[in-house]
C-alpha cells in the first residue's frame, strides 16, 4: 500500500474534524483530506488538486508551533489527525512530535512518514538518493525507549514506511525533559547504523490489518466521551504481520534531473533568506 493511500483510508474511517500536515511538498498528502486542514512547509510547491478547507502556512514547523494561535484555524482548538513528513532529520521529527502531541488529545492520531528506510543510503542525513528517509527511523526507537505508554505501530507502506502513534498524552513532559540528551545520543553523523529489524521491516504491521481494526470507530467515540480506547493496545499484536521481502533500491543519485536541482536551490535560498529565480 502506498503511504498516501493509507492516509485516504484513515481519513475515511477515523473521520477527523481537522488535519495537520507538516511537510506539504507538492500536496500529495493534503489531496487526501476532506476536512479543515493546515499545511505547513517553508517551500511548498503544490501541484495536486485539493478539495478541503485549507490554510497553507509558508514557514518552518518550529516557527509555526511557536505561534500562540498556531491552530486557531481549528475551531476545536486541538488537532485530531497529524501527518509528519517534514525535514528528514531526527531532531526535527522529534520536535514535530512533541509540539503536535501537546496540541492533541488521547483520541488523536499521529502518522510519521519515512520511518522504514530500505538501505543505509536512504537513511543518510545528507540526501543523496532519489527516495530519502533520512534518520527519521530513530523516532521509533526513541519513542519505544522513552514513551512506553504510547502505542507505536510501524506500517509496511511504500516506499519508505510509516509509523502510527496512538494513545497520546498531551500532558507528558518526558521528551522535553530529556530532549538534549536524546539529540546528543541519536543525531549522529553518516553513515547511520540502521537496525536490521527496520531495514527488513520485521516489526512492521500489514496496513490492511491496521486499517481493518475497530480502533477507528472507537477513537471517534472517545473524542466525544473521553473514554479509554481498548483497541489501541490491541493493535500491538499486529506488529510483525507484514509480508515484506527486502529488495534494496538502486540508490539512484539525487537529484537526477534539473528540476530537482532547482527545487533544492529554492529550499536552500529560503533557509538563508535569499530569493532564487530560475
Amino acid at each position: 500500500m502506498e503511504r498516501h493511500d493509507l492516509l485516504s483510508i484513515v481519513h475515511e474511517r477515523y473521520e477527523p474534524r481537522n488535519y495537520l500536515e507538516i511537510g506539504v511538498s507538492n500536496g500529495g498528502g493534503i489531496a487526501r483530506s476532506r476536512t479543515r486542514t493546515i499545511g505547513v512547509d517553508p517551500d511548498f510547491r503544490v501541484t495536486n488538486s485539493l478539495a478541503c478547507d485549507l490554510k497553507l502556512v509558508k514557514m518552518t514547523s518550529d516557527d509555526f508551533f511557536a505561534q500562540p494561535d498556531a491552530i486557531s484555524w481549528f475551531p476545536e482548538a486541538v488537532i485530531d489527525f497529524t501527518f509528519i513528513d517534514g525535514l528528514h532529520h531526527f531532531e526535527f521529527v522529534l520536535r514535530d512530535f512533541m509540539n503536535t502531541e501537546r496540541l492533541s488529545t488521547p483520541a488523536s492520531v499521529i502518522i510519521f512518514d519515512d520511518v522504514l528506510p530500505r538501505s543505509v543510503a536512504e537513511a543518510a542525513r545528507k540526501r543523496r538518493t532519489l527516495y530519502w528517509a533520512g534518520d527519521t527511523y530513530k523516532i521509533l526507537i526513541v519513542l519505544e525507549r522513552y514513551r512506553p505508554d504510547l502505542t507505536i505501530i510501524p506500517i509496511n507502506t511504500e516506499p519508505t514506511g510509516t509509523l502510527l502513534v496512538l494513545g497520546l498524552d498531551p500532558t507528558s513532559t518526558v521528551l522535553a525533559e530529556h530532549y538534549d540528551e536524546i539529540v546528543k545520543e541519536y543525531a549522529t553523523e553518516d553513515p547511520q547504523s540502521v537496525p536490521d529489524e527496520i531495514l527488513h521491516r520485521t516489526m512492521a504491521a500489514d496496513p490492511k490489518l491496521v486499517l481493518g481494526s475497530p480502533v477507528w470507530g472507537q477513537l471517534i467515540e472517545a473524542r466525544e466521551n473521553g473514554m479509554r480506547v481498548a483497541a489501541v493496545e490491541d493493535l500491538r499484536s499486529l506488529r510483525g504481520s507484514a509480508q515484506f521481502l527486502l529488495v534494496p533500491p538502486s540508490d539512484k543519485p539525487w537529484p537526477p534531473r534539473l528540476r530537482y536541482v532547482r527545487h533544492a536551490l529554492r529550499k536552500l535560498t529560503v533557509n538563508i533568506g535569499i530569493k532564487y529565480t530560475d
